[in-house]
C-alpha cells in the first residue's frame, strides 16, 4: 500500500528525515516510536503532502505522491488526523462526520458506514446534535478519527492520537483502529504511550535522529 524509499525532507536548511525506508500493508497497524524531536510527525507530514522531500520516493497504491497537494493526497486515500483534537468545533457533531465523508455522493452508503462508525464511538451518535466544541478532548478525539473512518481511506496515518487525553480512552481509540485495520486499510500511528499501544500494533518501528532503527 505504501513504500517509502531513500526519503529525505526537513524544514528550510535543516534537514530531519535521512534515507527513511518504510513499507506499510493493507490491515496493518505500524506503530512509530521515538523521543521528541525524531522526526515522527515529519515523516507523516511529508506522506501527506504538508512536507516536499528533498531527496526518495512516496509510492502510495503504485502511485508517486512526491510533490502532490495534500488535499490531492487525501482524495487518492490517504489521509492524515493530526494531534491536538481538530475538529470545526461550531458545527454540530453529525454535520462533522458529513464533512468527512463530503466524496461520498451516495447517501446510503454513508447512512451505513457512519452507523459503523457510530457502533465503534456509541458517544458520537448520543451527542450527535451538539456542538464538536461542547465534547470532552477524548471525545473531539473519537470525532476527529471518525471523520477520517468515513472518508473511506485506504492510508489512514494518526499523529499522538492519545495527546492529551487520560490513558482510560486510549484502549477505546486502539480498538477503534484495530476495527478499521480489518477493513483491509492500512494505519500508521505516532504514539507516545508504547505499552498500551503495543498490542494492538502489528509492527513497531522505531525512529531516532531522522533515520528509522531496529526496534529496542
Amino acid at each position: 500500500m505504501l513504500e517509502v524509499r531513500k526519503l529525505d525532507a526537513g524544514y528550510g536548511l535543516l534537514p530531519v528525515l535521512r534515507g527513511i525506508d518504510l513499507d506499510i500493508r493493507p490491515g496493518e497497524i505500524t506503530l512509530l516510536v521515538g523521543a521528541n524531536g525524531a522526526g515522527k510527525s515529519t515523516l507523516l507530514r511529508t506522506i501527506a503532502g504538508f512536507l516536499k522531500p528533498t531527496a526518495g520516493t512516496i509510492l502510495f497504491d503504485g502511485t508517486e505522491l512526491a510533490g502532490r497537494k495534500p488535499d490531492d493526497i487525501a482524495r487518492s486515500g490517504a489521509r492524515l488526523v493530526l494531534d491536538g483534537h481538530r475538529v470545526f468545533r461550531d458545527l454540530s457533531v453529525w454535520d462533522n462526520l458529513r464533512l468527512g465523508a463530503a466524496a461520498r455522493r451516495d447517501r446510503a452508503a454513508f447512512d451505513a458506514l457512519a452507523a459503523d462508525v457510530i457502533d465503534l464511538f456509541p458517544i458520537l451518535g448520543e451527542k450527535r446534535k451538539l456542538p464538536a466544541g461542547s465534547l470532552s478532548g477524548g471525545q473531539q478525539q473519537m470525532l476527529a478519527l471518525a471523520q477520517a473512518f468515513l472518508g473511506g481511506p485506504k492510508l489512514l496515518m494518526c499523529d499522538e492520537p492519545s495527546l492529551g487525553l487520560a490513558q482510560s480512552l486510549l484502549p477505546a481509540i486502539f480498538e477503534a483502529l484495530r476495527a478499521w485495520a480489518a477493513r483491509g486499510t492500512a494505519i500508521l500511528v505516532v504514539e507516545q504511550h508504547v505499552d498500551i499501544a503495543r498490542p494492538y500494533a502489528s509492527k513497531i518501528l522505531h525512529m531516532d535522529r531522522g533515520m528509522l532503527q531496529p526496534t529496542p
